[in-house]
């Protein structure tokens, strides 16, 4: 048997391969919400094609005021129910992430940080929107509450 520290991060195998856009024998997941948005991607049947990590997006950071790289959680190509094809990048992130820190009595290192990590996800998410607005895709952010879990 083989130990790992963190159980929810790993290889994905696909059931559905074809479907995969990218290198199928290197599909990572970094938490149980992606393992289980991948599960979705592989069986759900209005799903033509996914993948892991393949879109780039250049965006600026509010920290360093530099470029970098954003490498979103998914790509996914759907027939929707009127039969058109739809693309859209997904983020997988836990609800508490989505939302603006509240602002504690004291200014803790955990609350500067989530601070941080906040402006640099909502300098993440306005690149992602105007990439897939100029690509007519649409970006969505997906959280345990749209998982189910």
């Amino acid at each position: 048997m083989v130990y790992r520290k963190n159980i929810y991060s790993g290889k994905f195998r696909p059931r559905n391969a074809l479907k995969y856009r990218g290198d199928v024998a290197n599909i990572v997941y970094r938490s149980g919400y992606e393992l289980k948005f991948m599960n979705w991607c592989d069986l759900n049947e209005s799903v033509i094609q996914w993948g892991s990590e393949e879109v780039v997006i250049p965006y600026r950071s509010p920290l360093d005021n530099r470029a970098h790289r954003y490498f979103v959680d998914f790509l996914i190509k759907i027939r929707n129910s009127n039969d058109k094809i739809e693309e859209y990048l997904i983020e997988v992130k836990p609800y508490r992430f989505t939302q603006e820190p509240k602002k504690p009595k004291r200014k803790t290192k955990n609350f500067i940080n989530e601070v941080k990590q906040w402006g640099v996800n909502l300098a993440k998410w306005e690149a992602a929107e105007e990439y897939c607005a100029d690509r007519n895709m649409k970006f969505k952010i997906i959280t345990e509450k749209e998982l189910g879990l």
